[in-house]
């Protein structure tokens, strides 16, 4: 199968060692080193997410892409904040800047509740979602945008700025409604599912691939979730135990009843994964639902050795997952010990460590190490 996508997370909401416990301090440098680890260590992007607390994706990543080299961004956005002229435009502009290293994360939102106060049901963001990307597409054409829709209307809209990959940056979009998987189908490049069991997911994959080929499409998918890597497995769920250990039954509640009010199809099917409960979180040999009692969005992380997760990471691959999108408590640690333990497990060892292996071995033939004295008379 080859090495898969791996990409990792830039946590601009805030970051810390426990759920539940004071966060870290999360300014520009720290996010900054994590992206700069990421890049380092060669994973293949980073996701920057979208929501209430979490500084704006397109002027983060903007500032990072000038401090990295090969690093991709997955900026997420959403319909409902910013025209698809406008998103054009902006999107064209990242890619130029970066140099081709820009993908678009398109974000829904779960319903009313959420920070941008627009007044739509669930049913209804898709609908914007579906005319917004219409749009999007059309403004990397050669010919003006017009678009008389429900919510977006469109009179001779440019772009006019080209982007470097073509026909525009790829767009990521993802959902577990009908008309979640739809949208994929009909408009986007990579569909991404929370970690699910791999058997749910699965089905989710098939009705959007049989989608997509109605419409004589091709889309490739993605997964979103966690990860607690160690050198033993014991290891690694002794700290998924220790991840939760300061997370109150109250805090539990209060978050779960919170997801319970939302619309979104893709946070009950989290949801219920648990059903808020501590004890049954483990629901598959090296998957666990634990991060999920309290965060909305991805709920579940791969825990185990680095050779048991490449297992787990084979069953997705073998159902069609391409990419995954991983992240860990806290983020900038758990980015080197994912490329120094589970890349190599994957087939893919890390670029610094690499390194620093070649400049280790260097440092000691001229060192005058027994290896210099084996060959020095030749």
């Amino acid at each position: 199968m080859g090495a898969p996508e791996i990409y990792w997370f830039v946590p601009t909401a805030g970051d810390g060692r426990q759920l539940g416990a004071p966060s870290r301090p999360n300014g520009f440098a720290y996010l900054s080193a994590v992206a700069q680890a990421a890049d380092d260590l060669g994973f293949d992007g980073v996701l920057l997410p979208t929501g209430g607390l979490s500084e704006d994706t397109i002027v983060v990543a903007s500032a990072l892409s000038v401090l990295t080299r090969r690093l991709r961004f997955l900026v997420a956005v959403r319909p409902g904040l910013i025209s698809p002229i406008l998103a054009a435009r902006i999107t064209a502009s990242m890619d130029r800047v970066s140099a081709g290293r820009v993908s678009l994360n398109v974000v829904s939102g779960s319903g009313k509740s959420d920070f941008e106060g627009l007044p739509l049901s669930q049913a209804e963001r898709y609908e914007l979602a579906r005319e917004w990307l219409v749009a999007f597409r059309a403004a990397f054409g050669s010919m003006a945008v017009n678009i008389q829709g429900r919510h977006i209307h469109i009179e001779n809209g440019k772009a006019l700025l080209p982007s470097v990959q073509q026909p525009y940056p790829p767009i990521y979009f993802g959902g577990s409604s009908d008309e979640a998987l739809g949208v994929a189908a009909e408009h986007v490049d990579v569909y991404l599912s929370w970690g699910e069991r791999p058997e749910e997911v699965a089905e989710k994959i098939s009705r959007v691939r049989r989608q997509a080929e109605s419409f004589g499409r091709h889309v490739r998918f993605g997964l979103r979730a966690h990860i607690i890597v160690r050198e033993r497995e014991e290891e690694a769920w002794t700290e998924a135990e220790r991840l939760i250990e300061h997370l109150t039954d109250e805090q539990i509640a209060k978050a779960q009843a919170a997801f319970a009010a939302s619309e979104s199809v893709g946070q009950s099917r989290m949801a219920r994964l648990h059903h808020g409960s501590r004890d049954s979180l483990r629901i598959g040999p090296n998957l666990w639902a634990g991060v999920g009692l309290v965060r909305g969005g991805a709920g579940t992380a791969f825990v185990g050795s680095p050779d048991n997760i490449a297992r787990a990471l084979d069953q997705y691959r073998e159902i069609g997952i391409q990419t995954f999108i991983l992240s860990g408590y806290p983020h900038l640690e758990e980015a080197y010990r994912t490329a120094e333990l589970l890349f190599p497990a994957l087939g893919r060892p890390s670029p610094m460590f690499q390194t620093q292996s070649a400049a280790v071995a260097t440092a000691t033939v001229h060192a005058g190490s027994p290896i210099v004295g084996r060959f020095s008379s030749i």
